[in-house]
C-alpha cells in the first residue's frame, strides 16, 4: 500500500473513532414536565401540566438521525389548577384516564434542522388511539451534571400540536377548542448500565475540588413560539 492511500484510511478510521456513540439516558421524572394549552370558550386558553413523565432516550449529539425516544406520560397526574377541572378532564368522556392512565410517545424519524435543533416524527398513543405527532424539538445543554453523582445529562425543550378530536376526544365542543399546544421542558441522565457513576461524557472522571457543586439552578420555563403554520 503507498503512503498516501495508507494515510488516508489511518485519517478516516481515527475521525471513525473520535465520533461520538449514541448514548443511553433516562427520562428524569421530576424535571420533565408537560404543558399544554387549549382554547377555553374563545375566553382564554386553560393552561394543565403532566408532570412524573418515564421513559428512554439514545442520543448523539453529532447525529440528530440515529436519536430514538419512548416516553411514557401519566395522564393521571394531570393538573389544571383545580380539582373540579382536574376530575373533568380525567372523566370518561374526555380523556378517560381511568382505563388509559398513561399516554406513550415513540419516535420513528428524526429530521435534523440544525446542530441544536430537529423534528421529532413519532406517534403519541392517547385514550387508547395512536396518531402520528410531530415535535420540534431544541438541544439546551448536554453536559456533566454539577451534582452528585455527576452524570452526564442532557436538557431539551420542545414544542407541538394536536387535534384532540383525532384522539376521539371530542366532548364539549363549545367550550373546548379542538387544538391543543404543547410545550415540553425535558431532562434526561445517562443511565448507570451506559455510564459509570461519575463520568463526563468523554469519559473522564470529575474532580470534586471544582467549584461547581452549589444550590441546583432553578428551572425557567420560558415559552417557545409555535411555527406559524401550526399556531
Amino acid at each position: 500500500m503507498s503512503v498516501l492511500p495508507a494515510l488516508a484510511l489511518a485519517l478516516a478510521l481515527s475521525v471513525g473513532a473520535a465520533r461520538a456513540e449514541p448514548r443511553t439516558y433516562a427520562l428524569d421524572p421530576v424535571h420533565t414536565r408537560v404543558v399544554f394549552a387549549v382554547d377555553h370558550a374563545g375566553f382564554s386558553r386553560a393552561i394543565g401540566t403532566v408532570s412524573g413523565s418515564t421513559g428512554t432516550l439514545v442520543f448523539d449529539p453529532q447525529d440528530w438521525s440515529a436519536a430514538r425516544l419512548h416516553a411514557e406520560i401519566p395522564i393521571a397526574a394531570i393538573d389544571l389548577g383545580d380539582a373540579r377541572w382536574n376530575r373533568a378532564a380525567l372523566g370518561r368522556n374526555l380523556l378517560d384516564a381511568e382505563r388509559h392512565p398513561v399516554a406513550v410517545f415513540a419516535s420513528e424519524r428524526v429530521e435534523p434542522l440544525a446542530e441544536d435543533r430537529a423534528e421529532v416524527h413519532g406517534i403519541l398513543t392517547l385514550r387508547g388511539v395512536s396518531r402520528p405527532l410531530t415535535l420540534t424539538v431544541r438541544l439546551n445543554a448536554l453536559k456533566r451534571h454539577p451534582l452528585p453523582p455527576f452524570r452526564s445529562t442532557a436538557g431539551f425543550t420542545a414544542v407541538g400540536t394536536l387535534d384532540r378530536g383525532d384522539y376521539g376526544i371530542d366532548a364539549w365542543g363549545s367550550m373546548i377548542g379542538r387544538t391543543v399546544e404543547l410545550h415540553i421542558e425535558a431532562e434526561a441522565t445517562r443511565t448507570r448500565a451506559d455510564a459509570g457513576p461519575m463520568q463526563d461524557d468523554d469519559g473522564a472522571t470529575p474532580s470534586r475540588d471544582r467549584d461547581d457543586q452549589g444550590p441546583q439552578a432553578t428551572l425557567r420555563f420560558r415559552p417557545q413560539r409555535l411555527p406559524e403554520s401550526a399556531a
